[in-house]
């Protein structure tokens, strides 16, 4: 007797990884398809042919079949045996012709069957970010229902945050829990733009000699190429003036948003696993702690964050995510959807934010829910998800965002 390491059920051809590959198709050409259909017809064409001449000539069983295959032998050059070899030739000189064009060089032909499809595409679907554009987000446009931002009227934001932040004042001004003072377009757009300076997955790092590590950018609110190169030169220099700091995350699209909060006088300046340090303009660092994080991902398509803030104790959970997604979480609006739209058709990438206050005892509760869902053992992400969706309810809808990613040259919209 002895014990049982391990059984093995499936080897070999039986694994799943095994079952679910299939042999590799070879790749054809439409042209080779036509050739190979046109090719049959003929075949049909020239045995048609032979029958007839045969039936004309009258049925001799003897010599039948020695006429037949003498008619199939005369009638043979219908079939244009010589067009598959020349097609051949025309491709091999296609595909030495492309990898020696000046206007696209580094082109490196992998396949001489498939050149000639090239001048057949007429639409191009493709992954847009870091294929047809460099990457490099912009962000273009604020909208926040009543009122929306562009770069003609960046100069408006910063006023409104810098109306909330007079010299000597501690924290905001008008702050209230829960929204309960009433708000006007300076409170509304300071919660904004706060809510974009805090829910994120951004990390500031500080650095005499920065290096672009992973996904960075100071991208200011611009509508055009001159407008962008001049306010990236503004931010620049405001960030030259004192300690080099760049901006890192996973998503370019986070780091734009970031900068572009920094660039209208909310600046994070700070981050770890516990707490965020954000900038006012009067030079006032305000400190949240981050209570809990729930990341971005495909399946979820949006990422959520409750922060604290230190000075008052308030607990928010802001969130930002796709329109489809948010929008049936959000309170009834009648501007999101058409919104939404209107960006889209200008090619610009679209967020939601939106927020919801919790008091003490609602944090404590959810805590104590969403622990016990970790700690199950059976089916645990779909319980966790069960939590953080309870709080997905009634959110605020605070804005809509836009963020556009630079086509690369000589690629037209």
């Amino acid at each position: 007797s002895g014990t049982a390491l391990g059984v093995v059920v499936y080897t070999g051809y039986e694994t799943r990884s095994v079952m679910n590959t299939s042999a590799p198709q070879t790749k054809m050409g439409r042209i080779d398809m036509e050739i190979n259909r046109l090719t049959k017809v003929l075949f049909l064409l020239t045995m048609s042919l032979s029958f007839a001449l045969i039936a004309l000539r009258g049925l001799n069983i003897t010599g039948a079949y020695i006429d037949f295959f003498r008619f199939v032998l005369l009638f043979s050059t219908i079939i244009p045996i010589s067009l598959r070899v020349n097609l051949d030739l025309s491709k091999i000189f296609h595909s030495w012709s492309i990898g020696r064009d000046k206007r696209i060089p580094g082109t490196v032909v992998r396949s001489s069957t498939i050149p000639e499809e090239l001048g057949r595409i007429v639409y191009l679907l493709s992954d847009k970010t870091g294929t047809l554009t460099q990457n490099e987000m912009i962000f273009k446009r604020l909208h926040l229902g009543t009122t929306s931002y562009t770069s003609d009227t960046v100069d408006e934001v910063e006023s409104h945050i810098l109306a909330m932040y007079p010299a000597g004042a501690i924290g905001p001004v008008q702050g209230g829990r829960g929204g309960k003072v009433r708000k006007t377009e300076v409170t509304r757009t300071h919660e904004a733009v706060r809510a974009l300076a805090l829910c994120h997955n951004v990390t500031p790092v500080v650095d005499d000699d920065p290096v672009n590590n992973g996904a960075t950018a100071h991208v200011p609110l611009a509508s055009n190429d001159s407008d962008a190169e001049s306010s990236f030169m503004g931010a620049n220099q405001s960030l030259e003036a004192s300690p080099s700091v760049t901006y890192q995350a996973s998503s370019p699209d986070e780091v734009a948003l970031v900068s572009w909060t920094e660039h209208v006088g909310m600046a994070l300046v700070e981050r770890s696993q516990q707490h965020m340090v954000v900038r006012v303009p009067n030079g006032q660092q305000l400190r949240f702690d981050i209570l809990q994080v729930f990341p971005f991902s495909s399946e979820t398509k949006r990422m959520g964050i409750i922060v604290r803030d230190c000075a008052n104790g308030e607990i928010t959970f802001y969130m930002k995510g796709a329109d489809v997604v948010l929008s049936k979480m959000v309170e009834y609006n009648d501007w999101l959807d058409e919104e939404c739209g209107n960006m889209a058709r200008e090619g610009l990438r679209t967020l939601v934010v939106a927020k919801k206050p919790l008091t003490e005892e609602q944090y404590t509760e959810f805590e104590s829910r969403l622990k016990q869902a970790q700690l199950s053992v059976a089916d645990r992400d779909a319980e966790v998800r069960r939590v953080v969706a309870s709080l997905e309810i009634d959110l605020q809808l605070l804005a809509l965002t836009g963020v556009e990613d630079k086509l690369q040259v000589d690629v037209r919209p």
